[in-house]
């Protein structure tokens, strides 16, 4: 029965040990896209043609940050507080543009998502829904964390048939 114990408690711990590793790696200090030693946002994320975004960029001590993207023309922003710009009114509808914010050289981007086209009333028509996929997690995956977790998953297996296969045997 120890055994048994034993076994649980050490596959227990490897699994613990193969899932913490990649968040480990993704936390390497800074330098993964978009994270940045000062914070910025755009609001609203998803935005009608021709509708204007609020820029903000906190924590820069630079007294211009340079806000540019393909949807609207280049904003400064005056030591970081806010600033809106003004969404090209030939934007498509659906499409993703990327914005980009430099304090003293250092950039971060976000993405802003055109929702639909204006009808000059005010009102949008609806786009044809959100992109779906597998999300930040599973893009990144190289070969030797593939063949890591590969390694692992057979291990687990194994040491599973080997204690059952002992337990049935009675040796356990």
């Amino acid at each position: 029965m120890r055994a048994i114990r034993v076994a649980s408690v050490a596959l227990l711990s490897t699994a613990a040990l193969a899932l913490a590793a990649p968040m480990a790696a993704a936390n390497d200090g800074g330098t993964t896209p978009n994270v940045t030693s000062f914070g910025f946002t755009v609001s609203p994320t998803t935005v009608a043609p021709g509708a204007a975004v609020t820029l903000n960029a906190t924590g820069c001590q630079e007294p211009l940050v340079k806000v540019s993207s393909g949807i609207f023309d280049a904003v400064e922003l005056n030591e970081g507080k806010p600033a809106t710009a003004k969404v090209d009114a030939d934007a498509k509808p659906g499409a993703q543009y990327e914005v980009t914010f430099d304090c003293k050289g250092e950039k971060g981007t976000t993405t802003l998502t055109v929702a639909g086209h204006s009808t000059g009333t005010g009102t949008t028509t609806p786009s044809k829904g959100v992109k779906a996929g597998l999300g930040g997690g599973a893009g990144g995956l190289n070969g030797t964390e593939i063949a890591a977790g590969s390694a692992l998953l057979a291990a687990a297996v194994g040491g599973g048939v080997y204690l059952m296969r002992r337990r049935a045997d009675g040796n356990a």
